[in-house]
Order: C-alpha cells, then sequence, then structure tokens
C-alpha cells in the first residue's frame, strides 16, 4: 500500500508523521526566511502539500501582504488550526492547485518518481499567473559532495525516499530538466540551507 494511502486510512499515524514533519519545517524555513527574501512582493501565496500550515504561518507572519492558501489532503487541513491571513483547502495536487502569482512545494518533489512529479509541476504551471513563479524547497543531490558528512546525509535520504515512496533526491541538473519539461521558461537556483536544501525558481 503507498504511504499516503496508508496515512489517510490510518488518522493516528497520519498526525504523529504530520506532527514531525511540522518540527522539521520549523527549523528549515527559519533558516530560509534569514537567507531568501524571494516571497516579497507576491499577492497570494500557496503553500502545495503544506500539512497544517506552518511553514506558511511563519512566511506569512514576516510578509502579512501576502494572502496564503494551505494546500493539502483534506484529512489534513480539517486538523490544521487558524492562522491569520491563511485559508486551508483541502485537494488532490495531482488533479488541481489553487490559482496564484507563487505557488510553493517544500520537500514535495523528493516524495515523488519522475511521472508523478511532471504531472505535478504542470498543474503547478497551469495554476500560475502570467509571470508567476514556482518556489521549490528540496533536499538536492550534490555529486561531488559524497564523501562529506553532507553527501553522506543526502545519499541517506536518497535511500530512504526509495524504500518509502519509490522516490529519490534530484540534481539541481534534474530538476531543472524537469521544470523545463514541464513548460517553465527559466529555472534559478537561488541558495542552499544547511548545504543539502536547496531553493529554487521555476518562472512561467
Amino acid at each position: 500500500m503507498p504511504f499516503y494511502q496508508y496515512t489517510s486510512l490510518n488518522p493516528e499515524h497520519a498526525k504523529s508523521f504530520d506532527t514531525e514533519m511540522t518540527n522539521l519545517s520549523k527549523i528549515t524555513v527559519k533558516k530560509i526566511l534569514e537567507r531568501y527574501n524571494g516571497f516579497q512582493g507576491g499577492t497570494t501565496l500557496v503553500d502545495v502539500g503544506g500539512g497544517y500550515g506552518v511553514t506558511l504561518n511563519m512566511i506569512i507572519s514576516k510578509y502579512p501582504s501576502i494572502k496564503g492558501i494551505n494546500y493539502d489532503l483534506p484529512h489534513v487541513v480539517q486538523a490544521a488550526p487558524s492562522f491569520p491571513g491563511i485559508e486551508h483547502v483541502g485537494g488532490d495536487m495531482f488533479s488541481i492547485v489553487p490559482k496564484a502569482d507563487t505557488i510553493m512545494m517544500k520537500e514535495i518533489l523528493h516524495n515523488w518518481d519522475d511521472e508523478h512529479c511532471l504531472k505535478l509541476l504542470k498543474n503547478c504551471y497551469e495554476a500560475l499567473e502570467e509571470k508567476g513563479k514556482v518556489i521549490v524547497i528540496s533536499f538536492i543531490m550534490v555529486e561531488e559532495t559524497e564523501a562529506s558528512n553532507a553527501g553522506k546525509f543526502i545519499c541517506q535520504m536518497d535511500l530512504n525516499m526509495a524504500m518509502l515512496f519509490g522516490a529519490k533526491e534530484r540534481t539541481a541538473k534534474q530538476l531543472k530538466s524537469m521544470a523545463m519539461d514541464a513548460g517553465f521558461s527559466s529555472f534559478q537556483l537561488k541558495c542552499l540551507v544547511f548545504n543539502v536544501i536547496a531553493v529554487m525558481e521555476f518562472y512561467k
């Protein structure tokens, strides 16, 4: 049984998983907000696969003029707390993504195989307003660091993704290629956090 199907049928397991992801997210997002200002200037930000909305709340707290839409499976957003400036929306990201000028996916693509990732990116492209962008925050494979602690960590993550989801971590080159295949006009790697987490922008 696929992991996310299992969690949808087992509420206690889903709650435990979402809580753990929330705690890890707080550490990552705090560091990203110190180094990356690409949320500035947007009007509507959709967090695809945003869980309980904690990541989005941290961003909206810094940029309160942005309208936030936290988008995840219905059983996830039903358990999400209320946050100022954020609307929780339940749905299937492989069917449709809410329209916005900025869409974010944090540590989502590494949970899926190439076929699902391409479908998701195409849905994001269709949902974007003209000149909009998708912000992708993801672990990233860097070939030359395999012997380093960061390299060993990301290789272990790659194995974990393969075992849990039949998925994988990807290099910047692989992610850029996938973005182009989905229709995006350009790609930029904006910064690295903790040497293994990349913040990237895909432009319509």
